[in-house]
Protein backbone atom coordinates (compact mmCIF):
# COMPACT_ATOMS: atom_id res chain seq x y z
CA UNK A 1 0.00 0.00 0.00
CA UNK A 2 1.22 3.35 -0.46
CA UNK A 3 1.74 4.86 2.58
CA UNK A 4 -0.91 7.57 2.53
CA UNK A 5 0.56 9.31 -0.28
CA UNK A 6 -1.03 10.22 -3.71
CA UNK A 7 0.01 9.34 -7.10
CA UNK A 8 1.59 12.14 -8.90
CA UNK A 9 0.39 11.91 -12.94
CA UNK A 10 3.91 10.76 -13.72
CA UNK A 11 3.71 7.48 -11.32
CA UNK A 12 0.40 7.06 -12.86
CA UNK A 13 1.21 7.44 -16.36
CA UNK A 14 4.55 5.29 -15.62
CA UNK A 15 2.47 2.83 -14.26
CA UNK A 16 0.23 2.46 -17.10
CA UNK A 17 2.18 2.61 -19.87
CA UNK A 18 2.51 -0.70 -20.97
CA UNK A 19 -0.83 0.12 -22.46
CA UNK A 20 -0.36 3.72 -23.75
CA UNK A 21 2.49 1.66 -25.96
CA UNK A 22 0.13 -0.22 -28.12
CA UNK A 23 -2.22 2.58 -27.77
CA UNK A 24 -0.20 5.17 -29.70
CA UNK A 25 0.49 2.41 -32.30
CA UNK A 26 -3.22 1.78 -33.00
CA UNK A 27 -3.80 5.26 -33.04
CA UNK A 28 -1.14 6.41 -35.29
CA UNK A 29 -1.54 3.45 -37.63
CA UNK A 30 -5.03 4.05 -38.40
CA UNK A 31 -4.59 7.74 -38.69
CA UNK A 32 -1.87 6.96 -41.51
CA UNK A 33 -3.82 4.84 -43.26
CA UNK A 34 -6.75 6.84 -43.40
CA UNK A 35 -4.99 10.37 -44.32
CA UNK A 36 -1.14 8.83 -46.05
CA UNK A 37 -2.53 6.09 -47.65
CA UNK A 38 -6.26 7.21 -48.67
CA UNK A 39 -8.10 4.51 -46.90
CA UNK A 40 -11.19 6.45 -46.28
CA UNK A 41 -13.43 4.19 -46.13
CA UNK A 42 -11.43 3.14 -42.15
CA UNK A 43 -13.79 6.02 -41.29
CA UNK A 44 -16.52 4.48 -39.34
CA UNK A 45 -20.20 6.69 -37.72
CA UNK A 46 -18.85 7.65 -34.14
CA UNK A 47 -22.63 7.13 -32.55
CA UNK A 48 -22.44 2.78 -32.64
CA UNK A 49 -18.55 3.28 -30.97
CA UNK A 50 -20.08 5.61 -28.31
CA UNK A 51 -22.96 3.19 -27.70
CA UNK A 52 -20.24 0.59 -27.13
CA UNK A 53 -18.53 2.75 -24.77
CA UNK A 54 -21.12 3.62 -22.71
CA UNK A 55 -21.85 -0.14 -22.35
CA UNK A 56 -18.02 -0.57 -21.36
CA UNK A 57 -18.18 2.31 -19.10
CA UNK A 58 -20.76 0.48 -16.84
CA UNK A 59 -19.69 -2.38 -16.51
CA UNK A 60 -16.54 -0.50 -15.80
CA UNK A 61 -17.82 1.32 -13.10
CA UNK A 62 -19.61 -2.32 -11.96
CA UNK A 63 -16.53 -4.08 -11.70
CA UNK A 64 -13.82 -1.31 -9.97
CA UNK A 65 -17.61 -0.70 -7.52
CA UNK A 66 -16.88 -4.56 -6.74
CA UNK A 67 -13.27 -4.87 -6.63
CA UNK A 68 -13.30 -1.61 -4.56
CA UNK A 69 -15.52 -3.43 -1.54
CA UNK A 70 -13.24 -6.94 -1.55
CA UNK A 71 -10.58 -4.57 -0.73
CA UNK A 72 -12.14 -2.51 2.04
CA UNK A 73 -13.78 -5.71 3.29
CA UNK A 74 -10.01 -7.02 3.40
CA UNK A 75 -9.18 -3.64 5.37
CA UNK A 76 -12.43 -4.11 7.94
CA UNK A 77 -11.80 -7.25 8.68
CA UNK A 78 -8.12 -7.27 9.25
CA UNK A 79 -9.20 -3.54 11.50
CA UNK A 80 -11.40 -6.69 13.50
CA UNK A 81 -8.48 -8.70 13.76
CA UNK A 82 -6.30 -6.01 15.60
CA UNK A 83 -8.99 -4.91 17.97
CA UNK A 84 -10.05 -8.58 19.04
CA UNK A 85 -6.40 -9.15 19.40
CA UNK A 86 -6.05 -6.26 21.72
CA UNK A 87 -9.32 -7.67 23.52
CA UNK A 88 -7.82 -11.57 23.66
CA UNK A 89 -4.63 -10.02 25.11
CA UNK A 90 -6.14 -7.82 28.13
CA UNK A 91 -8.67 -11.17 28.95
CA UNK A 92 -5.72 -13.55 29.18
CA UNK A 93 -3.68 -10.91 31.66
CA UNK A 94 -6.36 -10.42 33.54
CA UNK A 95 -9.08 -13.21 33.81
CA UNK A 96 -5.84 -16.06 33.96
CA UNK A 97 -5.03 -15.79 37.25
CA UNK A 98 -2.76 -18.62 39.24
CA UNK A 99 -5.00 -20.43 41.45
CA UNK A 100 -4.00 -19.92 45.06
CA UNK A 101 -2.34 -23.77 45.57
CA UNK A 102 -0.20 -23.17 43.21
CA UNK A 103 3.11 -21.49 42.74
CA UNK A 104 3.45 -21.34 39.48
CA UNK A 105 3.91 -17.99 37.64
CA UNK A 106 1.26 -16.84 35.80
CA UNK A 107 3.54 -14.67 33.48
CA UNK A 108 4.97 -18.14 32.02
CA UNK A 109 1.18 -18.82 31.15
CA UNK A 110 0.17 -15.23 29.58
CA UNK A 111 3.45 -15.69 27.69
CA UNK A 112 2.63 -19.11 25.93
CA UNK A 113 -0.76 -17.70 25.31
CA UNK A 114 0.19 -14.32 23.97
CA UNK A 115 2.62 -16.12 21.81
CA UNK A 116 1.01 -18.25 20.61
CA UNK A 117 -1.45 -16.00 19.33
CA UNK A 118 1.33 -14.06 17.44
CA UNK A 119 1.86 -17.44 16.07
CA UNK A 120 -1.58 -17.57 14.70
CA UNK A 121 -1.25 -13.91 13.19
CA UNK A 122 1.87 -15.42 11.73
CA UNK A 123 0.70 -18.24 10.04
CA UNK A 124 -2.56 -16.61 8.67
CA UNK A 125 -0.40 -13.80 6.95
CA UNK A 126 2.20 -16.97 5.51
CA UNK A 127 -1.45 -18.43 4.27
CA UNK A 128 -3.27 -15.20 2.83
CA UNK A 129 -0.06 -14.11 0.93
CA UNK A 130 0.42 -17.60 -0.73
CA UNK A 131 -0.06 -17.19 -4.78
CA UNK A 132 -3.23 -18.06 -6.31
CA UNK A 133 -3.81 -18.57 -10.41
CA UNK A 134 -6.01 -15.96 -10.80
CA UNK A 135 -3.98 -13.41 -8.79
CA UNK A 136 -2.41 -10.39 -10.86
CA UNK A 137 0.66 -9.80 -8.51
CA UNK A 138 3.11 -10.91 -11.65
CA UNK A 139 1.20 -9.31 -13.96
CA UNK A 140 3.80 -6.86 -16.26
CA UNK A 141 2.53 -3.40 -14.57
CA UNK A 142 2.62 -5.32 -10.81
CA UNK A 143 6.23 -7.23 -11.50
CA UNK A 144 8.09 -3.59 -12.79
CA UNK A 145 6.71 -2.70 -9.07
CA UNK A 146 8.32 -5.70 -7.28
CA UNK A 147 11.93 -4.45 -7.72
CA UNK A 148 10.71 -1.30 -5.00
CA UNK A 149 9.78 -3.91 -2.35
CA UNK A 150 9.69 -7.44 -1.03
CA UNK A 151 6.68 -9.58 0.15
CA UNK A 152 7.98 -10.83 3.52
CA UNK A 153 6.72 -13.86 3.65
CA UNK A 154 8.25 -14.93 -0.06
CA UNK A 155 11.23 -13.94 1.36
CA UNK A 156 11.48 -15.91 4.95
CA UNK A 157 10.00 -19.32 6.55
CA UNK A 158 6.76 -19.85 8.39
CA UNK A 159 8.65 -22.35 10.39
CA UNK A 160 11.33 -20.55 11.36
CA UNK A 161 9.24 -17.81 12.16
CA UNK A 162 6.80 -20.08 14.38
CA UNK A 163 9.72 -21.90 16.08
CA UNK A 164 10.33 -18.38 17.63
CA UNK A 165 7.10 -18.35 19.18
CA UNK A 166 6.03 -22.07 19.96
CA UNK A 167 7.43 -25.08 21.80
CA UNK A 168 9.20 -27.05 19.67
CA UNK A 169 6.21 -29.62 20.06
CA UNK A 170 3.88 -27.16 19.32
CA UNK A 171 5.40 -26.27 16.31
CA UNK A 172 5.96 -29.52 14.91
CA UNK A 173 2.49 -29.95 15.26
CA UNK A 174 1.29 -27.23 13.43
CA UNK A 175 3.60 -27.64 10.91
CA UNK A 176 2.24 -31.15 10.16
CA UNK A 177 -0.98 -29.53 9.58
CA UNK A 178 -2.79 -28.06 6.43
CA UNK A 179 -4.11 -24.77 7.70
CA UNK A 180 -1.76 -24.03 10.69
CA UNK A 181 -3.92 -21.06 11.90
CA UNK A 182 -7.23 -23.06 12.40
CA UNK A 183 -5.03 -25.60 14.64
CA UNK A 184 -2.91 -22.50 16.54
CA UNK A 185 -6.49 -21.71 17.43
CA UNK A 186 -7.66 -25.27 18.18
CA UNK A 187 -4.52 -25.72 20.47
CA UNK A 188 -5.30 -22.22 22.10
CA UNK A 189 -9.03 -23.68 23.34
CA UNK A 190 -7.71 -26.76 24.66
CA UNK A 191 -4.98 -25.05 26.81
CA UNK A 192 -7.97 -22.89 28.26
CA UNK A 193 -9.93 -25.76 28.91
CA UNK A 194 -7.10 -27.45 30.47
CA UNK A 195 -6.55 -24.24 32.91
CA UNK A 196 -10.54 -23.85 33.61
CA UNK A 197 -10.16 -27.13 35.09
CA UNK A 198 -7.41 -26.33 37.07
CA UNK A 199 -9.03 -23.78 38.22
CA UNK A 200 -6.97 -20.81 36.36
CA UNK A 201 -9.90 -19.41 34.90
CA UNK A 202 -13.05 -19.23 36.72
CA UNK A 203 -16.25 -20.54 34.35
CA UNK A 204 -17.60 -17.17 32.85
CA UNK A 205 -14.95 -15.74 32.13
CA UNK A 206 -13.62 -19.22 30.24
CA UNK A 207 -16.94 -18.77 28.50
CA UNK A 208 -16.01 -14.96 27.13
CA UNK A 209 -12.05 -16.48 26.07
CA UNK A 210 -14.00 -19.23 24.03
CA UNK A 211 -16.19 -16.42 22.43
CA UNK A 212 -12.85 -14.76 21.46
CA UNK A 213 -11.51 -17.84 20.02
CA UNK A 214 -14.62 -17.66 18.00
CA UNK A 215 -14.56 -14.34 17.33
CA UNK A 216 -11.25 -14.89 15.50
CA UNK A 217 -12.06 -17.77 13.54
CA UNK A 218 -14.85 -15.69 11.94
CA UNK A 219 -11.95 -13.05 11.08
CA UNK A 220 -10.14 -15.43 10.10
CA UNK A 221 -13.10 -17.59 7.72
CA UNK A 222 -14.18 -13.89 6.05
CA UNK A 223 -9.97 -13.55 5.00
CA UNK A 224 -10.07 -16.93 3.45
CA UNK A 225 -13.24 -16.37 1.78
CA UNK A 226 -11.44 -13.52 -0.20
CA UNK A 227 -8.68 -15.12 -0.93
CA UNK A 228 -9.70 -18.31 -2.05
CA UNK A 229 -12.78 -17.00 -3.84
CA UNK A 230 -11.78 -14.65 -6.59
CA UNK A 231 -13.84 -11.83 -8.69
CA UNK A 232 -15.57 -13.95 -10.66
CA UNK A 233 -14.07 -14.65 -13.85
CA UNK A 234 -16.69 -13.83 -16.22
CA UNK A 235 -17.25 -10.64 -15.12
CA UNK A 236 -13.76 -9.74 -15.45
CA UNK A 237 -13.44 -11.19 -19.02
CA UNK A 238 -16.10 -9.70 -20.62
CA UNK A 239 -15.24 -6.12 -19.11
CA UNK A 240 -11.62 -6.74 -20.27
CA UNK A 241 -13.49 -7.65 -23.65
CA UNK A 242 -15.70 -4.84 -24.18
CA UNK A 243 -13.23 -1.84 -22.97
CA UNK A 244 -10.41 -4.04 -25.69
CA UNK A 245 -13.24 -3.80 -28.31
CA UNK A 246 -13.88 0.00 -27.52
CA UNK A 247 -10.60 1.03 -27.43
CA UNK A 248 -9.78 -0.58 -30.61
CA UNK A 249 -12.28 1.07 -32.42
CA UNK A 250 -12.34 4.32 -30.67
CA UNK A 251 -9.67 5.68 -34.08
CA UNK A 252 -12.13 4.54 -36.53
CA UNK A 253 -15.06 6.71 -35.58
CA UNK A 254 -12.97 9.96 -34.64
CA UNK A 255 -11.41 9.91 -38.32
CA UNK A 256 -14.39 11.14 -39.59
CA UNK A 257 -15.08 13.73 -36.38
CA UNK A 258 -12.16 15.66 -37.21
CA UNK A 259 -11.73 15.05 -40.78
CA UNK A 260 -15.49 17.28 -40.80
CA UNK A 261 -13.36 20.08 -39.28
CA UNK A 262 -10.29 20.33 -41.66
CA UNK A 263 -8.12 18.20 -43.32
CA UNK A 264 -4.96 18.36 -41.18
CA UNK A 265 -7.33 18.51 -37.69
CA UNK A 266 -8.07 14.66 -38.85
CA UNK A 267 -4.54 14.25 -37.05
CA UNK A 268 -6.15 14.91 -33.83
CA UNK A 269 -7.29 11.48 -33.81
CA UNK A 270 -4.23 10.37 -32.42
CA UNK A 271 -3.29 12.45 -29.20
CA UNK A 272 -7.40 12.41 -28.16
CA UNK A 273 -7.91 8.93 -29.15
CA UNK A 274 -4.90 7.60 -27.32
CA UNK A 275 -6.24 10.16 -24.38
CA UNK A 276 -9.75 8.53 -24.32
CA UNK A 277 -8.32 4.53 -24.95
CA UNK A 278 -6.36 4.89 -21.90
CA UNK A 279 -8.98 6.42 -19.39
CA UNK A 280 -10.49 3.11 -20.31
CA UNK A 281 -7.87 1.30 -19.71
CA UNK A 282 -6.70 2.78 -16.62
CA UNK A 283 -9.94 2.10 -15.15
CA UNK A 284 -9.72 -1.70 -16.16
CA UNK A 285 -6.04 -1.94 -14.52
CA UNK A 286 -7.12 -0.22 -11.31
CA UNK A 287 -9.51 -2.79 -10.84
CA UNK A 288 -7.93 -5.57 -12.08
CA UNK A 289 -5.11 -4.44 -9.55
CA UNK A 290 -7.81 -4.18 -6.55
CA UNK A 291 -9.80 -7.15 -6.65
CA UNK A 292 -7.00 -9.71 -4.78
CA UNK A 293 -6.46 -7.51 -1.67
CA UNK A 294 -3.51 -10.46 -0.06
CA UNK A 295 -2.03 -11.29 -3.13
CA UNK A 296 0.85 -8.47 -1.80
CA UNK A 297 0.97 -5.77 -4.67
CA UNK A 298 1.85 -2.24 -3.77
CA UNK A 299 -1.63 -1.41 -3.41
CA UNK A 300 -2.95 -4.27 -0.74
CA UNK A 301 -3.97 -4.06 2.91
CA UNK A 302 -0.53 -4.54 4.60
CA UNK A 303 -0.87 -7.57 6.59
CA UNK A 304 2.50 -7.67 7.53
CA UNK A 305 2.86 -4.39 8.96
CA UNK A 306 -0.62 -4.77 10.98
CA UNK A 307 0.57 -8.05 12.33
CA UNK A 308 3.46 -6.66 13.66
CA UNK A 309 1.56 -3.44 15.57
CA UNK A 310 -0.34 -6.29 17.33
CA UNK A 311 2.39 -8.13 18.02
CA UNK A 312 4.08 -5.03 19.40
CA UNK A 313 1.30 -3.99 21.54
CA UNK A 314 0.62 -7.29 22.89
CA UNK A 315 4.50 -7.97 24.04
CA UNK A 316 3.64 -4.61 25.76
CA UNK A 317 0.95 -6.12 27.86
CA UNK A 318 3.27 -8.81 29.31
CA UNK A 319 5.52 -6.13 29.82
CA UNK A 320 8.24 -6.69 27.58
CA UNK A 321 10.89 -4.55 26.54
CA UNK A 322 13.23 -5.81 23.71
CA UNK A 323 10.25 -5.41 21.20
CA UNK A 324 10.35 -6.04 17.02
CA UNK A 325 10.09 -2.32 15.33
CA UNK A 326 7.46 -1.45 13.82
CA UNK A 327 7.31 -2.09 10.19
CA UNK A 328 8.07 1.11 7.85
CA UNK A 329 6.79 1.68 4.27
CA UNK A 330 9.84 0.54 1.95
CA UNK A 331 9.78 3.47 -1.07
CA UNK A 332 6.52 4.53 0.20
CA UNK A 333 5.08 1.15 0.16
CA UNK A 334 4.02 -0.84 3.16
CA UNK A 335 3.16 -4.54 3.44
Amino acid sequence: MHAGRKYTLKEFIVWTRQNLYWLIGINVGVTVLYQVVGLKWLGMPWVPIALLGTAAAFIAGFRNNATYARAWEARQIWGGIVNSSRSLGIMIRDFVRRPAALGTDSKAIHQQLIYRHIAWLTALRFQLREPRVWENIDNIYNAEYRQFYKIPERESNLADELRKLLSTQDTDYVLSKKNRATQLISLQSKQLRELADQGWIENYRYVELELMLKELYEHQGKSERIKNFPYPRQFATINGLFIRLFVWLVPFGLLKEFDKLGEHIVWLTIPFGVLVSWVFMSLEQVGESTENPFEGSANDTPITSMSRTIEIDLREMLDETDLPPAIQAVNNILL
